[in-house]
């Protein structure tokens, strides 16, 4: 399908995983205005991983009916953004110095941007979300990872070569667990879903063994507990639960107090699975954040939970080609 670009028309966000391809259409006050999701080809030839992406992208517009004034993509880094090419990424192995805006932009006819899920969601945040009408914006995604973004004065912060914001792999602890990234104490490898998870393996299990209704969502399996077994135990009263997450709290302040000296930002925006079941301690980080940092005015900054929820990668490229981007 060859598609021209109407002035006129919605700007379309792909969000590119590696087990699916979320596209949606998006208006100047970002809105999603209709979406669809279709597995992604991870693996396999780059011009079998570009034909499903193509493909989920064909199927909206033929329903849609509207045209497109440009297309922007979150993709799996890493990548180099103003090259709008895919280096090397472990999700989609086929995907390497691909030249993925260019072969978009080729085939739609269409101004194409490229940035990375995080990146785009701080973006999508500052323009229509919870960070509207901010200058000096972090964001961060957490969940099976930790990604961040930082916008400055509307504009992502991608530093000298494209990777600046790699927030995740800050470390809080030199002698903590190894990080997937190879380092050692990153706030992911502490507080992401994963480390959630092993915490409550290693409380449920250990010698003084724990009753826990963490253990009712895997029928007792204590091999299989996730984040989300953790995140529903403590919404149903568990204590062994709200043990884990104010641990988890515990290692977000400091994390972010770090944050704050080095940034001094107007908000903190708060995303992602994880995000969500820490939001009843959001109080508890903002008052407690002051205390782990120098910044005498570190209590101002409001801690706030991202507008935009699993669509945030829709919403994210479409504000890389928002007007005032």
């Amino acid at each position: 399908m060859i598609q021209h670009s109407d002035p006129k028309g919605s700007i379309l966000g792909v969000d590119i995983g590696g087990t699916k391809v979320a596209v949606g259409l998006v208006d100047d006050a970002g809105r999603i205005l209709t979406q669809a999701r279709q597995p992604m080809v991870a693996s396999g030839t780059a011009e079998a991983a570009l034909e499903a992406v193509t493909g989920a992208i064909d199927s909206l517009l033929s329903t849609s009916g509207s045209g497109i004034r440009s297309i922007g993509v979150c993709a799996p880094g890493p990548l180099d953004p103003r090259a709008g090419v895919v280096l090397n990424p472990p999700n989609v192995p086929c995907w390497r110095n691909f030249r993925l805006a260019d072969k978009i932009a080729a085939k739609y006819a269409v101004p194409v941007k490229l940035d990375n899920d995080a990146n785009a969601a701080a973006l999508a945040e500052t323009r229509w979300g919870a960070a509207r009408g901010c200058r000096y914006v972090f964001y961060t995604c957490i969940g099976t990872g930790i990604g961040t973004g930082i916008v400055l004065d509307g504009h992502i912060h991608h530093g000298r070569t494209g990777s600046a914001g790699e927030g995740g792999h800050v470390s809080i602890n030199y002698r903590g667990p190894v990080c997937g990234c190879g380092k050692r104490g990153c706030i992911e490898a502490l507080a992401a879903g994963p480390a959630i998870a092993t915490r409550a393996r290693s409380k449920l299990g250990g010698k003084l063994s724990r009753r826990s209704l963490i253990l009712d969502p895997v029928h007792g399996d204590l091999a299989a507990v996730t984040s989300e077994a953790v995140g529903q135990a403590f919404a149903a009263g568990d204590p062994v639960a709200k043990e884990i997450l104010q641990e988890t709290v515990e290692f977000l302040v400091v994390w972010l107090g770090n944050i704050v000296d080095m940034l001094d930002p107007d908000v903190i925006v708060m995303g992602g699975g994880v995000a969500a079941m820490l939001k009843p301690f959001f109080d508890d980080i903002q008052r407690r954040l002051p205390s782990w940092c120098v910044n005498p005015r570190a209590g101002e900054i409001p801690l706030l939970a991202a507008h935009y929820g699993a669509d945030a990668g829709i919403a994210g490229g479409a504000a890389l080609c928002s007007d005032s981007s």
